[in-house]
């Protein structure tokens, strides 16, 4: 794994270069296929996950098969930092949506390093607010917002994180099936395609593979309102 990636993440950019050594002593690397499970709900936490490239899915699975994706991670973000400051059982499952690499720091490397460096604790509690804050805004947009609006706002959202400029717009490669958008948005799968159909139709977006290219970034914003 080069380490400098990790060097340059705002996680570990404050760190001395002792403090930074022992934390990437017990570093563990892993490669993950698209859909595969680093881990399920419920299983016991011990590592946080650093994401260096691919994107990993977070989702909860309710008593009747159900499922619903809590968040998309992607390069630079990190998750499964819950348990360092509330040990217990993973809150979600975390699975591969793409091919990625993580890198796995223990809890107990990561408190030692926030020992020595305390503006670290200071990036794990943003990264956590970061998440909570858009957890808020998921709640808040199931009870305000219709299906076409959160549609709309998630692939800005989407397009704001992972988008490239492309000839005729912005090209987000999200990776997501239809029914995986479908879970991040709260809705089912023929509510989220007919809302998409009418963006197509409108001329504000196109879709791809696993993909959306943007055409109308101004209507797309108006309509997430």
């Amino acid at each position: 794994m080069d380490i400098e990636v990790l060097r340059r993440a705002p996680l570990f950019a404050t760190l001395d270069d002792e403090a930074f050594g022992a934390l990437t002593e017990e570093l563990t690397e892993v490669d993950l296929s698209r859909g595969a499970t680093l881990f399920y709900e419920g299983d016991p936490g011990d590592q946080l996950y650093f994401v260096v490239s691919g994107k990993i899915k977070l989702g909860r699975t309710a008593s009747d098969g159900r499922e619903n994706l809590v968040a998309i991670m992607g390069p630079g973000e990190i998750f499964g930092e819950m348990a360092l400051f509330d040990p217990g059982p993973r809150s979600t499952s975390a699975t591969a949506v793409s091919e990625s690499r993580l890198a796995g720091v223990k809890h107990s490397s990561l408190k030692k390093a926030m020992d020595r460096s305390p503006s670290i604790s200071g990036q794990v509690l943003q990264a956590l607010a970061r998440r909570l804050r858009r957890t808020n805004e998921n709640l808040a947009d199931l009870v305000f917002s219709d299906v076409p609006g959160r549609v709309s706002k998630a692939l800005l959202d989407l397009a704001d994180r992972f988008g490239r400029p492309a000839t005729d717009g912005i090209l987000v490669a999200h990776e997501l099936t239809q029914e995986e958008l479908a879970q991040l948005v709260g809705a089912s799968r023929e509510t989220v395609n007919k809302a998409l159909a009418e963006f197509v139709q409108r001329g504000w977006i196109r879709l791809e593979a696993r993909a959306v290219v943007i055409l109308d970034l101004q209507r797309l914003r108006q309509r997430s309102r």
